[in-house]
């Protein structure tokens, strides 16, 4: 039992305590006491878990000591437990062998390893930035051996450096450790902030007080009892006057927004104030009133943080904002507990403030430089930030890196990429699977779910501009919802079931906020190519996709040929059927009936070589019917769009085409009436030669009908050629080059735009539309004229030919041709029909000037119009002014008129 006893771990810590300290088991019970403590406790490790780092060191260690043939030995004996699984934490081994390898009794190690040990204990979270920057500072702790228990500089993780450097200067140097000298104070003291709260202030004693190196080893023999100092009041005298030390002791409290027994927080001012009743010199109350602001700067930080972090609906880019503030208050905290425990170890070894390394409030004011600068930062983010969330919210931090202060730069820089974390999560998940889940509407991208599958591509997804992070550009936001929207449109809409990681391979995701800042640093080369090389698979996948499956190319040339009248034997063909039933009212009509006639011309024309697919889809509509309508008015052909093919022919496109359809129907059924007016003159002037009266009236007839199929002719070539044709190159060879669908759809959209604003169907050119709808009239109003002029013509001419054929009849047959009475009732039919010329010629006249005066006026909108094109049509209208010589002879007319009512005003004047 004895020896189960003495193997226990209490019994040979108590040993070990005794033989480090040299002291009885009665006098270490303190440090055994303080040993448990630190033995029970759960350090983190602050050190990185580099198993290759500590095998180098442990070669060096060897080859150092000239043991080349161990260092090889150790070097083969490592890679063989590498390679079997018998240990599972192999760093933890080795560093326990190489820290065991040390001699702890050399002076330049334990000397060395202070400020390792001190560093050591204060744990850092890896993904935190340096809270301070390095500056030559010092914190001792004890008379002694302040400079060689704390030479080991904190720079490097993060907090400060105290050095061995006070305000008046370097502090001297200490004495070399004899072998074995109890020297555990600094050490423990650092293990022992390392697990405490920056707000929690121990009320018991400190075990460092005991731990406290001796400055030599007690004598052998009967030991002397140690006399402590005694420790000087710090909370003033009686005389009501406050030392320094006090108001020290109170601005620590300050600095954690805690309010102090003499410096407290004033709402009226919004700051912390000494109390007016305490004595103060000038320069400790400046002093302290500089120092407190670091507590309100505090204040507002983590009131920001307490308020927000439990708001869910502040979204995961605001918490991880909240979080980059935690971790910034963390390393603030991490001083705060540095400086608390110097002052506690200054408060049990009782040190006077007079001293040269003891805590002052200057000195206070020039460590708390950089941490004050930070809040400062942190609480004008906070100020910028109110209100924001999301990209918005990512944003508003990147504005603030924008400066030329690096320390400042390289904070925002880290907050950023914490903050832009959640983000580029968003991204990522959108452009490699196409999935949004943005509970709290964190992301640029938004979804409208009641959109229905038709409007996916138009409607359902949209950008939110106040969103767009400023440190990505409209260009890759644009490109980032195509990317997402492609992929939904695909599996919605065309019903692909390609995985996306087959139609653009994912890159590596930003999985930490290390690999966001990666990311951020290289927006324009990284970041910008794995946008580029999404985007560009995607897109050309979903263009194949349409052509190969949906026959998009083909669908739009069905649409240049049959509604803007491309196909020209079948339109043609098509007016030759569809004459006879279009010349009827419209309410007569029956779809089927021409929806037959529709296939008749089919069958006829190059029109039966088109795809199957696409005559299909072609089909007769019949627009509404208004009273007086004929077949022309109401008779429209039709194209049905469904599914993919719709996102590009919306219904607003099919709108256009009906429309634009029918102004060139209109103006082909113009053609096709000149056309017919041209052949009744070629086939009836030889007829009605023998009618000489009617002469005149035909060249009239002639004259008129050139001048209008010359107007047409001239119309139509602008039509088709400069609009149609023109447009419809412009619109193919942007189809050509096309990276995405919204550029098809764009570049259709403007083609559409152009053939509406040139024809004449958008609202600015409505005066235009109405005058040339005017000059169709005028041309149907004129075939029917000529039409009833050759009528009465010709049935003229026939009753002439039947009367000299009666007469030529009863003469072979030996008769008189004709009576007295047949020649005068002949004469008088005759009479009565040469009678009817003047009245024909009149009408023709009339409608002579109606069309030159309605076509003159149409000039003139021509000639005032801001499109060119339009402009130039009218030279090619009026190319021998042949309009304007007959509008400047009617405006000299007018004015002759004008001036003749003036000059007979006087004499009427005169003779009344």
């Amino acid at each position: 039992m004895a020896n189960l006893d003495q193997k226990s771990p209490n019994v040979l810590l108590q040993s070990l305590c005794c033989r480090i300290t040299g002291k009885s088991e009665a006098e270490v019970a303190h440090q055994f006491q303080y040993a448990v403590r630190v033995i029970g406790s759960n350090y983190a490790p602050t050190i990185e878990r580099d198993e290759f780092l500590v095998s180098e060191k442990i070669k060096k260690e060897l080859l150092r000591q000239r043991r080349e043939a161990d260092a090889a030995l150790f070097s083969e004996l490592h890679r063989k437990l590498q390679t079997q699984a018998v240990l599972k934490h192999r760093w933890s081994v080795l560093y326990l062998l190489l820290s065991l390898s040390e001699d702890p009794r050399k002076p330049s190690s334990r000397v060395g390893n202070y400020g390792t040990l001190f560093a050591q204990a204060l744990p850092r979270d890896a993904h935190s930035t340096p809270f301070y920057c390095t500056r030559p500072q010092s914190l001792a702790l004890s008379y002694g051996d302040r400079g060689a228990g704390l030479s080991g500089s904190v720079g490097t993780s993060g907090i400060s450096s105290l050095g061995v450097y006070t305000l008046n200067g370097p502090t001297p140097p200490p004495p070399p450790l004899l072998a074995g000298q109890p020297s555990q104070s600094a050490a423990a003291v650092s293990q022992m902030l390392g697990s405490r709260l920056a707000w929690a202030l121990p009320t018991s004693s400190s075990p460092s007080a005991v731990l406290a190196p001796p400055t030599t080893r007690p004598p052998l023999g009967p030991q002397v009892p140690t006399i402590r100092p005694v420790r000087p009041r710090r909370d003033g005298d009686a005389a009501g006057e406050v030392n320094e030390a006090a108001l020290v002791r109170d601005i620590l409290y300050v600095f954690q927004g805690i309010d102090g027994k003499f410096i407290k927080m004033s709402a009226q001012d919004n700051g912390y104030k000494i109390d007016s009743k305490v004595v103060l010199c000038k320069s400790l109350r400046d002093t302290s009133s500089r120092l407190s602001e670091l507590g309100w700067l505090h204040n507002k930080v983590r009131k920001y943080t307490d308020a927000r972090t439990l708001d869910r609906a502040f979204g995961l880019v605001g918490q991880s904002f909240c979080a980059s503030l935690h971790q910034e208050l963390k390393e603030y905290y991490r001083l705060l507990s540095v400086l608390h425990s110097q002052l506690q170890v200054e408060d049990e070894q009782g040190v006077s403030m007079c001293t040269e390394s003891s805590l002052t409030l200057r000195r206070l004011l020039v460590w708390m430089y950089d941490p004050k600068v930070r809040l400062k930062t942190l609480a004008a983010l906070v100020d910028y930030c109110q209100g924001r969330k999301g990209g918005e919210l990512a944003s508003a931090v990147h504005a603030y890196g924008k400066t030329g202060d690096p320390q400042m730069r390289a904070l925002v820089q880290h907050i950023l990429s914490l903050v832009s974390h959640p983000i580029l999560n968003f991204l990522y998940r959108w452009i490699y699977d196409g999935e949004l889940e943005d509970t709290y509407h964190e992301f640029f991208v938004a979804s409208d779910p009641n959109v229905k599958t038709d409007r996916l591509w138009h409607d359902k997804y949209s950008l939110r501009k106040s969103m767009i992070p400023s440190f990505i550009t409209m260009d890759q936001a644009r490109k980032v919802l195509l990317i997402g929207k492609s992929i939904n449109f695909l599996h919605q809409v065309c019903h692909d079931r390609t995985p996306p990681g087959k139609i653009t391979p994912a890159s590596k995701p930003a999985d930490t906020p290390k690999d966001a800042a990666e990311l951020l640093s290289d927006l324009e080369g990284a970041f910008q190519e794995k946008i580029d090389a999404a985007y560009f698979d995607t897109s050309k996948y979903l263009l194949d996709v349409l052509n190969r499956n949906y026959l998009l190319l083909e669908h739009l040339q069905a649409m240049r040929r049959y509604l803007l009248l491309g196909q020209g034997d079948f339109i043609r063909h098509l007016m030759d059927l569809l004459k006879p039933e279009l010349a009827r009212p419209a309410t007569t009509l029956y779809q089927h009936n021409l929806t037959g006639i529709l296939e008749t011309a089919v069958r006829a024309t190059n029109a039966q070589f088109d795809n199957a697919e696409i005559l299909k889809r072609l089909d007769v509509r019949l627009l509404e019917v208004s009273p007086g309508d004929t077949g022309w008015d109401v008779f429209s052909l039709d194209y049905h769009v469904d599914g993919p093919i719709a996102t590009v022919f919306t219904r607003e496109c099919m709108g256009h085409y009906l429309r634009v359809f029918n102004f060139l129907w209109r103006a082909k059924r113009m053609e096709y009436t000149l056309t017919d007016i041209w052949k009744g003159h070629m086939c009836n002037a030889k007829l009605l030669k023998t009618m000489p009266e009617l002469s005149g009236v035909l060249h009239q007839c002639h004259i008129l009908a050139s001048e209008m199929v010359h107007f047409i002719h001239q119309m139509q070539y602008y039509i088709t050629f400069e609009v149609l044709e023109c447009s419809w190159d412009e619109l193919w060879n942007k189809v050509q080059q096309a990276q995405d669908l919204d550029h098809i759809i764009a570049a259709h959209d403007v083609f559409l735009d152009t053939i509406i604003s040139r024809c004449l169907l958008d609202n600015n050119s409505r005066s235009l539309l109405n005058q040339l709808r005017a000059i169709f009239d005028q041309i149907i109003e004129f075939q029917n004229a000529q039409d009833s002029l050759y009528r009465s013509a010709l049935e003229e001419l026939t009753l002439r030919l039947q009367f000299e054929e009666k007469k030529r009849q009863r003469e072979e047959e030996g008769e008189w041709g004709v009576t007295a009475e047949q020649e005068a009732e002949e004469k008088r039919r005759i009479q009565e029909f040469q009678d009817t010329i003047p009245k024909m010629r009149s009408q023709l006249r009339i409608l002579t000037h109606f069309y030159q005066s309605i076509v003159q006026q149409f000039l003139v909108l021509l000639m005032t119009s801001t499109d060119e094109s339009l402009r130039f049509l009218s030279f090619r209208l009026d190319f021998n002014e042949h309009y304007r010589g007959a509008r400047s002879q009617g405006q000299r007319a007018e004015a002759a008129g004008v001036a003749g009512c003036h000059q007979r005003a006087p004499s009427v004047k005169h003779l009344t």
